[in-house]
């Protein structure tokens, strides 16, 4: 049977779609849906290309879909929908807690037929970013809410300092809430690593961007 996977560029679809792929599910697509107005990651900003060039440094098949506020659902059916037809039987996930994301997730693919596939669901969210850095992971922080997180760390490495950081302010490990985004570079999964060359920090209404200028793929 194939999968699809659920992609936003972050460390919790990125170590979904590894674990799915350790137990034996087989992925052939990534799916993203980035956003019609700003060309960017829905939620988490990363730019459209970074998308694509992290599905060429893994050598996978990507499917980028715009979507808009309103008609979200509906394009979202249509994209997965474009892949049932090639024997698509299910859609992997990287939820970890939040239970309205699940049920979300659970009736749309229920409509379509397929299953959805959550290999993170119900573990600690400390388990889960430890798990994600000890695979040898490679990610940068490029989002994050200036309340909970300091603009210093934005462009660095998801790693046990920021994993302690975490801890001692109280923040969830995994940014379920939004309190932070990742995009994963390099790992056991990828086959070219993705150099950010040129970057800025800018600040959008309290939240802390990474925005990258110029990156390219390595190795």
């Amino acid at each position: 049977m194939s999968y699809i996977a659920s992609w936003s560029g972050g460390k919790d679809s990125c170590l979904a779609y590894y674990k799915a792929v350790l137990e034996g599910y087989e992925v052939s697509c990534l799916v993203n849906f980035i956003s019609e107005e700003y060309k960017r990651v829905r939620f988490h900003g990363t730019e459209a290309r970074m998308i694509e060039l992290q599905a060429e440094a893994m050598g996978i098949r990507l499917l980028q879909k715009e979507t808009t506020d309103d008609g979200y659902e509906q394009q979202f059916k249509e994209a997965v929908r474009s892949l049932i037809g090639d024997g698509v039987n299910g859609m992997v996930f990287g939820d970890v807690y939040l239970q309205d994301a699940k049920q979300w997730v659970e009736r749309v693919c229920d409509e379509m037929g397929i299953e959805a596939v959550e290999p993170l669901w119900g573990k600690n969210a400390q388990e889960v970013l430890d798990e994600f850095i000890e695979a040898g992971f490679e990610a940068i922080i490029v989002g994050g809410q200036g309340e909970f997180i300091e603009q210093e760390w934005i462009g660095r490495r998801v790693d046990t300092g920021f994993a302690e950081y975490l801890k001692e302010r109280d923040i969830c490990p995994c940014g379920e809430n939004g309190e932070y985004h990742t995009l994963v570079i390099d790992g056991p999964i990828f086959n070219k690593r993705i150099e950010i060359v040129e970057a800025v920090t800018i600040n959008r209404e309290g939240f802390w961007f990474l925005d990258t200028r110029k990156y390219q793929l390595a190795g």
